[in-house]
């Protein structure tokens, strides 16, 4: 069993330089010491709060958000208090024996300006763009510019190979391949598959699923 570590800057670019590691478009000027930052795309989803009178989360609604794309030299205006979803300009693809974490960044949190609000984990396997979950906490409009550092990504490595990672047949994952900022597709009913040699393995009674 090897040791799990976050990855350095150097272990970063040796990785992406191999394909290893694969972050669309790739400029190595944003990596940092142990993360590499990532660009604020152009998508954008904001709710419509009129469409619904609650968010029944035994029934979730669907279309409760609207597409918006700004252009390049276009601010995207959150306002204060408000809650919609962008993405990352970089398409990212992840090995299945590494796993990944977005985080904001300190100066824009300092802003009152928050980029996850819990989706900040990337499984081994992923493939595709990075939705964010964008907060203004303050009292003022904040402008967003596509193109911007919003995040940061760090990486770590698994002790093993995962043995289903992002995107198997078996898992049902929900976002594997998105591209534009995409709203929730929360399945109530939905439970994870176990094959018949793993069902073999579970004991029996309560404790089994």
């Amino acid at each position: 069993m090897s040791t799990t570590s976050v990855l350095s800057d150097g272990t970063i670019r040796r990785l992406v330089a191999e394909g290893h590691v694969r972050i669309d478009p790739w400029d190595p000027r944003m990596v940092q010491p142990a993360s590499v930052d990532l660009r604020l795309g152009r998508s954008f989803r904001v709710f419509h709060n009129h469409r619904v009178t609650a968010i029944d989360l035994r029934d979730p609604p669907r279309d409760l958000t609207e597409q918006v794309l700004v252009e390049p030299d276009e601010p995207f205006v959150i306002h204060p208090g408000e809650f919609c979803l962008g993405r990352t300009e970089e398409w990212v693809e992840l090995p299945d024996d590494i796993v990944a974490r977005i985080e904001g960044k300190s100066s824009l949190g300092r802003l009152g300006l928050i980029v996850h609000a819990t989706a900040g984990f990337c499984d081994p396997g992923w493939k595709g763009t990075l939705t964010l979950e964008l907060n203004n906490l303050t009292r003022v409009p904040i402008k967003l510019w596509p193109g911007l550092p919003i995040a940061q990504l760090s990486f770590m490595t698994l002790d093993l190979p995962a043995e289903r990672p992002y995107g198997h047949p078996d898992l049902g994952s929900h976002y594997h391949g998105q591209v534009e900022a995409t709203e929730s597709r929360f399945d109530p009913a939905a439970r994870p598959q176990t094959d018949e040699a793993e069902r073999a393995t579970l004991p029996s009674g309560d404790g089994a699923l």
